[in-house]
């Protein structure tokens, strides 16, 4: 998958980083990749500091890694997935937008501001959460996601990626913001609910989507159509077959009783 990479100032000339730096710049999640459930992290809208299992509370979620002084790339990334979110016609209460912050001198009340001025009135505000140092490198780590400081601009490079986790934490799909639609959100939140979340339709769905992690897309897989369809109309045929089955057997009971 392609990498945005972000940069705070003004003129990214002034940017001391090499391509090997930013060839370190990737999302590269290790076997079973799964978020602290532990770890502590403050809610910038209330300035409350609990664990981020405590902000899933056994949901699903997109979790958005973000630079909230940047105005380049995060800022479309965060207005992406909220569109995204909203279109999914899911209900707030199974799941939520978490955008975390990658910079430690961000404190909370920097994100607030940043976040509100960038939300507006849109229903269904994100969650905002900001961490210590040793925090989002640990959180960073456990999702294999790498990014590098760039002390000449103050700034961060980082994968424009947005991160999907299982109630219990787990890492389940890595979306692109810039290009994600609601249909993609929904299906990538019903494969993390694990059928609480989501319809029944939602999960029939995923027999004809495959995620495309080249892509960080669903697209349709029309090997899976072709067999659902085919199943479909196999078991309408022998339902039909079946009915007429029985008519036919009843006709003949009712013929015998009239003899």
């Amino acid at each position: 998958m392609a990498l945005l990479t972000t940069l705070a100032a003004p003129d990214s000339a002034q940017a001391r980083l090499v391509k090997a730096d930013l060839d370190r710049v990737a999302v590269t999640p290790p076997p079973d990749a799964r978020a602290p459930l532990d770890l502590p992290v403050t809610d910038a809208a209330t300035g409350e500091t609990g664990t981020l299992g405590a902000v899933l509370a056994g949901r699903p979620a997109l979790l958005l890694p973000v630079d909230y002084t940047c105005g380049n790339v995060c800022d479309p990334m965060i207005g992406q997935s909220g569109d995204a979110l909203g279109t999914t016609g899911l209900d707030p209460a199974e799941c939520r937008l978490i955008l975390f912050g990658l910079d430690p001198k961000d404190d909370a009340a920097i994100a607030r501001r940043r976040v509100a001025d960038l939300w507006g009135d849109r229903p269904g505000a994100p969650v905002v959460l900001v961490a210590g140092p040793a925090g989002i490198a640990r959180l960073t780590a456990a999702l294999g996601y790498r990014y590098v400081y760039d002390a000449g601009t103050d700034s961060y490079a980082h994968p424009a990626e947005a991160l999907v986790l299982a109630g219990d934490g787990r890492l389940t799909r890595v979306l692109s913001p810039l290009a994600l639609s609601g249909r993609d959100l929904r299906l990538a939140l019903t494969e993390a609910g694990e059928g609480k979340v989501g319809a029944l339709t939602d999960r029939l769905a995923l027999l004809c989507y495959g995620y495309d992690a080249a892509k960080g897309l669903y697209t349709p897989l029309v090997g899976r159509i072709l067999t659902v369809a085919g199943a479909t109309t196999v078991a309408a045929i022998a339902l039909l077959l079946l009915a007429l089955t029985r008519i036919r057997r009843r006709q003949e009971r009712a013929a015998v009783r009239a003899d």
